[in-house]
C-alpha cells in the first residue's frame, strides 16, 4: 500500500513539473509572435510603395512574415533547447510542428499559381489559411505525437489531449478560420495590394491564441 502511495506521488509530482516546464515554454513563444507581423506591414508596405501590389514573389515573402514569421524564431527556440539537452516539453514539441509545418503553403501557393488558380478571388481563399495555419497543422500533430510518447499509448494520449488547453484551443482555430477567409472574400474583399495580403493573413493567423492559453494557464498552475 505504501509503495503504491509513493508511486501516486511521484507521478503526481512528475506531472506538475511538467506542467511548469510547458508554462516556462510557452512564455518564451509568446515573444516570438509580433516580430513577424510588423515584418509583414514593413514588407507589404515597401512592396506597394515601390509598385509591386501584385508581385506574386512579394506576397510570397508577405504571407510568409505574416503567416510564418513566429514559425522560425520558435524552430531557433527549439533548436536551442535540443542543443541545450534541456528537457523535452509540450512548448518545445509545438515549437518543432510549427516548423516542419511552414514549408506545406509554399508548394500550395506557387502549385495553385501554376495551376490557373485565381488567387485574388474567392477560390483562392485557401492559401491565405495555409500559411495562416499550416505550422498550426504541424504544431497540433507534433503535440499529439509528443503527448503519445508521454503518456505510453494513443487512448491516454488522446485522454489527455482533449484536456490539454493548448491542443484543444489549436484544434478550434485550424476548424475557424477557414470560413472566416472565405466569408471575408464572399463579402468582395481580395488582397489587390501588399497591404491587404499582411492583413488577410495576420487576422488569419491565430496561432498566437494557444500560445497565449498555454503561457496563461503555465501562470495560473504556478
Amino acid at each position: 500500500m505504501s509503495n503504491h502511495y509513493e508511486e501516486f506521488e511521484k507521478r503526481d509530482e512528475e506531472e506538475k513539473k511538467e506542467e511548469r516546464i510547458e508554462g516556462e515554454g510557452f512564455d518564451e513563444l509568446l515573444k516570438f509572435t509580433l516580430p513577424g507581423f510588423i515584418g509583414a506591414i514593413i514588407a507589404g508596405v515597401l512592396f506597394d510603395y515601390f509598385g509591386y501590389q501584385l508581385s506574386a514573389v512579394g506576397q510570397w515573402i508577405v504571407r510568409t512574415f505574416a503567416g510564418e514569421g513566429e514559425s522560425i524564431f520558435e524552430g531557433i527556440y527549439s533548436i536551442r533547447k535540443r542543443l541545450s539537452k534541456a528537457d523535452g516539453s509540450m512548448a518545445e514539441a509545438y515549437a518543432w510542428g510549427k516548423l516542419f509545418g511552414m514549408f506545406l503553403p509554399w508548394i500550395i501557393d506557387w502549385g495553385s499559381r501554376l495551376a490557373g488558380v485565381d488567387v485574388y478571388a474567392v477560390e483562392g481563399f485557401y492559401i491565405p489559411f495555409f500559411y495562416a495555419m499550416s505550422d498550426q497543422m504541424g504544431a497540433n500533430i507534433s503535440g499529439s505525437i509528443y503527448l503519445r510518447r508521454r503518456e505510453g499509448s494513443w487512448g491516454r494520449a488522446m485522454a489527455a489531449y482533449i484536456r490539454h488547453p493548448v491542443m484543444i484551443s489549436s484544434l478550434t482555430v485550424i476548424l475557424i478560420v477557414p470560413f472566416g477567409l472565405l466569408t471575408a472574400r464572399f463579402l468582395g474583399f481580395s488582397p489587390t495590394n501588399q497591404k491587404y495580403t499582411a492583413l488577410e493573413t495576420i487576422a488569419a493567423n491565430l496561432c498566437w491564441l494557444p500560445v497565449v492559453i498555454g503561457w496563461l494557464a503555465g501562470r495560473l498552475r504556478k
